[in-house]
């Protein structure tokens, strides 16, 4: 029974093909900014082709989306990174591909990877956070994740950690994401240089990157140190690109986190055991749920 788990970034799709415990294949490619949902359609039809060519065709596909998205139609509600509104996206996959499709939020689908699979298995209550070009959060209750009343749980990223800041994409000054997603550090240190080596500068002290670094560390304890104290989760989970960063990111965000917790202890910190192949995961358990109903 193979599965197509498709998970869309903002500037990666990534995808595999999964019959029962084995993934058969495993593909990326760019998300096409032009035509983002034309991008999607072409690369699930891809998916489901290479799976029929492999002898085993796709039974039903999982399509992890970023941004706003009710799960319950299947809608593309709003994505600032890729700019589409009310896009009817199940409709649009089930007729592409003729088989049974689930959408879901790609960081809500990537916590439910975690609660199945990866670090939050023994949990049952956690948030997961993933930082990546942009930066979202999902609240996990008993296993489950909770979208909200209609999708719009989880967007931590457009929280407002410095007013009156930098612009942000979603039309507001100030947002977690403008200053600690891996798109922004890259953008604020300039040059075109990724996230990732902005980090490693800065473990050498190169002060530019120390500055730009520090600021997103100090952003994202903001919204954790927000969010600890809303939520009062007992395991934070930390997944996305920047998660590669390991204990550069995680040591340093514990203790800026513990220093803004004033009256109560900090949660435990975990990265994330599925790396950015949580919400591809998340993606193929959704499909495997639609035959399983």
């Amino acid at each position: 029974m193979t599965l197509i788990g498709l998970d869309v970034g903002g500037t990666t799709m990534k995808a595999a093909l999964v019959d029962g415990s084995e993934v058969l294949a495993t593909e990326s490619r760019p998300t096409d900014r032009t035509d983002p949902v034309g991008g999607i359609l072409d690369f699930a039809a891809h998916l489901s082709s290479r799976a029929a060519s492999l002898g085993s065709p796709a039974r039903a596909a999982g399509i992890a989306l970023p941004g706003i998205v009710d799960e319950a139609t299947g809608t593309a509600v709003h994505s600032a990174n890729l700019g589409w509104r009310d896009v009817p996206i199940l409709h649009l996959a089930r007729e592409h591909l003729g088989i049974p499709v689930a959408i879901g939020h790609d960081v809500r689908t990537g916590g439910l990877a975690e609660a199945v699979l990866g670090a939050g298995r023994d949990a049952g209550d956690f948030v997961f956070m993933a930082i990546g070009t942009g930066i979202a959060a999902a609240l996990i209750l008993n296993g489950t994740p909770y979208p909200g009343t209609v999708g719009w749980s989880g967007e931590i990223g457009h929280v407002v950690v410095r007013p009156n800041g930098e612009d942000c994409a979603c039309g507001n000054k100030g947002c977690l994401e403008t200053y600690a997603s891996a798109a922004a550090i890259s953008r604020r240190y300039g040059d075109s240089v990724p996230a990732e080596e902005v980090i490693a500068r800065a473990g050498r002290n190169e002060e530019r990157a120390a500055g730009v670094w520090s600021d997103a560390l100090d952003t994202l304890a903001d919204g954790l140190a927000a969010t600890t104290l809303l939520l009062d989760p007992a395991l934070l989970v930390i997944g996305g690109g920047l998660a590669k960063a390991g204990d550069a990111l995680l040591k340093p965000l514990e203790s800026r986190l513990t220093t803004r917790l004033k009256f109560r202890a900090p949660p435990r910190m975990l990265l994330t055991e599925l790396d950015d192949q949580a919400a591809v995961n998340g993606a193929t358990i959704l499909a495997r749920r639609l035959l399983d109903a």
